[in-house]
């Protein structure tokens, strides 16, 4: 009975592993002991998206602050299947009609699909669109707004599974779950295709990329845990 017990558990996983659904208990939310520092207490492990290039970005105190021009970081190396935290404080634009001055930035998972980092704060539902804070860029509104107002910190909780392939051929598509400030705004949501200005999907794995749109965006607190979200397939 026992082995049965066992061999119906394991089947259970395997069945749920192709989802991005349960890997995050958001009422428990300590660091994994395997999870890799991306922004620390004592500095960061990004570098500018063009090699060679010198960055803009500033760090000091713990917080790494975007530059101000067009100038975006990435990490060192490319990642798969992952699970995601971030901390972020976006700014308040001058003028509250020009949405790419109100706290914009984004992060674009393997340089391919951006959640949308925005000031989205009191925004109604009925105005809400796809490009505000939350989204999966022109894609998908979130699925509560729960933006906390410019100038708190916020939090992104995400875990990603990556497109899978056969050869060239899509056999999957890319997955997502996100919780915002520990509410869920995004419940395994399927990302059909890259979005905006991210890179054409393919098999290999990418970096993850902060965006640097103009913006002093701040971040702290980053970390990121590699995962192996096998499992049997859906047909996208």
């Amino acid at each position: 009975m026992k082995t049965l017990l066992s061999a119906c558990l394991l089947g259970l996983l395997s069945a749920d592993a192709q989802t991005t659904r349960g890997v995050i208990d958001i009422t428990k939310p300590e660091r994994p002991a395997d999870a890799v520092t991306l922004i620390g207490e004592k500095g960061h492990d990004l570098i500018h998206e063009e090699e060679g290039k010198e960055t803009k970005w500033v760090f000091a105190d713990g917080i790494l602050t975007a530059s101000p021009g067009w100038d975006s970081l990435v990490t060192r190396e490319n990642y798969k299947d992952f699970q995601l935290h971030v901390e972020f404080k976006v700014n308040k634009a001058e003028d509250a009609n020009n949405l790419e001055a109100d706290g914009n930035s984004g992060i674009y998972i393997q340089k391919r699909y951006e959640l949308q980092i925005q000031n989205a704060h009191g925004i109604h539902e009925k105005d809400f669109t796809a490009s505000y804070g939350g989204s999966i860029y022109k894609l998908q509104k979130p699925d509560r707004l729960v933006a906390k107002p410019a100038g708190a910190w916020q939090t992104y909780d995400i875990v990603f599974r990556a497109a899978r392939f056969e050869g060239d051929k899509k056999t999957e598509h890319a997955r997502i779950t996100v919780y915002q400030n520990g509410e869920l705004i995004h419940d395994d949501f399927p990302i059909p295709r890259q979005t905006g200005a991210g890179e054409k999907e393919s098999p290999e794995p990418r970096p993850i990329k902060l965006q640097g749109h103009h913006n002093p965006v701040k971040f702290r607190n980053v970390w990121i845990q590699k995962l192996l979200l096998d499992g049997a397939a859906n047909t996208p």
